[in-house]
C-alpha cells in the first residue's frame, strides 16, 4: 500500500488533481492521466539495469525519478495507488498476440476491477492500447476502437485501426494472481534473445492528438491517425529527444548506443 505522502507525488507525477472517489469516472480520468504522463518504455533492459517488481522500486523509478516501464512494472505500480485509493484491483494475466500466434500465460499483466456490480481492465503498460478501461461484458460496438469479444472463459481485446479489421491484441481469463507469479517471465522478457523486448529498445506516450514513440533510431509520431517517422542524427539528438517528448533525463554514464543499436530478430 502506498502512503498518502505517495499518493500525492503519484497524483502529482500524472498530473491529476481530480476526485479520487472509488467511482468508474476516478477510474477513467487517472487511467487516461497515467496513459498520457507515464511512458511505456524498456530503456533499462538496453542499458543493463535489472528490473525489480517491488512497490518501493518501482516507486522511485517510475514516480520519483520520473521514468516509464513496461507491463510488469507499470500496471503493478497501477494496482498499488488503485489498491492505496480503495479500489478492488487484482493482478491478471495475458497471452499477447504477434500476429501469428498468442504468446505463453504471463506474458502480460493488466489490472481487473470490479466496481459498482460491474469488471473492467485497466492496462496503462501495454504502448499503443485503449486509454480509458473496458467493460469485459459490454456488448459489442462496431464502431469502437477496441471491444472485448468473450468465448467460454477467455476474453479477447480486439483492436481496430481507421477502417481496417479488428485484430486481437492479447487473451486473458479472469483468473487472479500474485506478483510473484508474474517473476519467471519478467526474467525471460529481460534475458532472452526471442523476447521482442531485447530485440529493440522504445519509448511510447499517448497524446491528444495520437502518440509519440522513440523505438532504434526512429521519432515515430502519429497525429490524427497521420504517421510520420524521422530518424535520430546520434546520441546526444536522441537524449534531447527523450526530454523534449518524455521528460526522461538518463545518467551521464547511460550508453545511448545501446538504445540506437536495431537488433536482429532472432529465428522463429
Amino acid at each position: 500500500m502506498l502512503s498518502d505522502q505517495e499518493i500525492g507525488l503519484y497524483l502529482q507525477r500524472i498530473n491529476y488533481s481530480g476526485s479520487i472517489a472509488v467511482d468508474l469516472a476516478t477510474l477513467t480520468a487517472l487511467h487516461q492521466a497515467h496513459m498520457r504522463h507515464i511512458p511505456f518504455e524498456n530503456l533499462d533492459i538496453h542499458l543493463g539495469v535489472a528490473i525489480e517488481l517491488s512497490h518501493p522500486a518501482l516507486f522511485n523509478k517510475v514516480i520519483l525519478d520520473k521514468r516509464g516501464g513496461f507491463c510488469y512494472e507499470l500496471n503493478y505500480l497501477f494496482f498499488a495507488l488503485l489498491s492505496s485509493i480503495g479500489f478492488n484491483a487484482q493482478l491478471i494475466s495475458a497471452q499477447v498476440f504477434n500476429g501469428k500466434s498468442y504468446g505463453p500465460d504471463f506474458d502480460h499483466l493488466l489490472l481487473l476491477i470490479t466496481l459498482e456490480g460491474q469488471q473492467f481492465i485497466a492496462d496503462v503498460g501495454f504502448g499503443d492500447s485503449f486509454q480509458i478501461p473496458l467493460s469485459i461484458h459490454s456488448p459489442a460496438n462496431e464502431s469502437a476502437a477496441y471491444q472485448i469479444m468473450h468465448s467460454d472463459i477467455i476474453y479477447t481485446v480486439m483492436q481496430r485501426k481507421s477502417n481496417q479489421e479488428y485484430k486481437p491484441q492479447y487473451k486473458f481469463t479472469l483468473n487472479t494472481y500474485a506478483i510473484s507469479d508474474f517473476f519467471d517471465m519478467c526474467l525471460y522478457q529481460q534475458t532472452s534473445p526471442a523476447s521482442h523486448f531485447t530485440q529493440k529498445s522504445v519509448c511510447s506516450i499517448a497524446t491528444l492528438e495520437g502518440r509519440n514513440t522513440i523505438s532504434n533510431g526512429c521519432v515515430i509520431q502519429t497525429k490524427h491517425g497521420h504517421r510520420t517517422i524521422y530518424h535520430i542524427n546520434g546520441s546526444t539528438e536522441y537524449r534531447q529527444l527523450l526530454q523534449q517528448h518524455f521528460q526522461i533525463s538518463l545518467a551521464e554514464n547511460a550508453s545511448i548506443a545501446a538504445l540506437l543499436h536495431v537488433k536482429k530478430e532472432s529465428a522463429k
